[in-house]
């Protein structure tokens, strides 16, 4: 059965992290509150499910407000349904099996958005991303979590392109790996 396209939309400091050792993601406020949105609500017509790991679910559900309209899976081992606070109940499954036996259960969706820095790093190494899209803000965190972890081999990637934000001064680039993604705008990735 196909898997849909797997979609990445993440921001990292410029020396690539995604968090501070502890997990902690303070260092982004300065781009939130420039008010721009960095192209996250063209990005998100563009998916309907939303699959991440333990980690980043547990940082997401401690925000006041749960972020997310569409359905999604949380990759875990240790959590139960009985972990899910009452609010996400019915709005977030959880899946402790392989991913490759996932797919099937996701295969009418549109676009999957893969968040978390080790799902997507699991994903970049099977080969199952399809697109992408780094924003990388201007702010050095010296250590953290990277976005990009150990590889068997090289991945390589298609520049589709690159822009920048002037208030946040922000660098948003988008590549295309994997197979073609075909666009809302019916040009394809290649």
């Amino acid at each position: 059965m196909p898997r849909p396209p797997l979609l990445v939309f993440i921001a990292c400091s410029l020396d690539g992290f995604i968090a501070r050792p502890d997990g902690g993601l303070d260092w982004l406020s300065a781009a939130d509150s420039s008010g721009e949105d960095f192209g996250y609500d063209a990005f998100m017509e563009r998916v309907d499910h939303l699959l991440m790991g333990r980690g980043t679910f547990e940082k997401v559900a401690a925000f006041p407000e749960w972020p997310y309209r569409i359905p999604v899976t949380v990759l875990s081992r240790t959590l139960r349904d009985a972990d899910l606070p009452a609010h996400l109940r019915g709005r977030v499954s959880l899946y402790a099996g392989e991913l490759d036996d996932l797919w099937p259960r996701l295969s009418e969706s549109k676009g999957v958005y893969v968040d978390g820095g080790q799902v997507i790093q699991s994903c970049l190494r099977a080969g199952w991303i399809d697109e992408l899209t780094i924003t990388r803000l201007p702010v050095l965190l010296g250590q953290g979590l990277p976005l990009f972890g150990p590889l068997a081999k090289d991945v390589r990637l298609r520049h589709l392109h690159t822009r920048s934000f002037g208030k946040s001064g922000a660098v948003q680039s988008v590549y295309g790996c994997g197979p073609a993604v075909p666009r809302p705008d019916g040009l394809s990735l290649q």
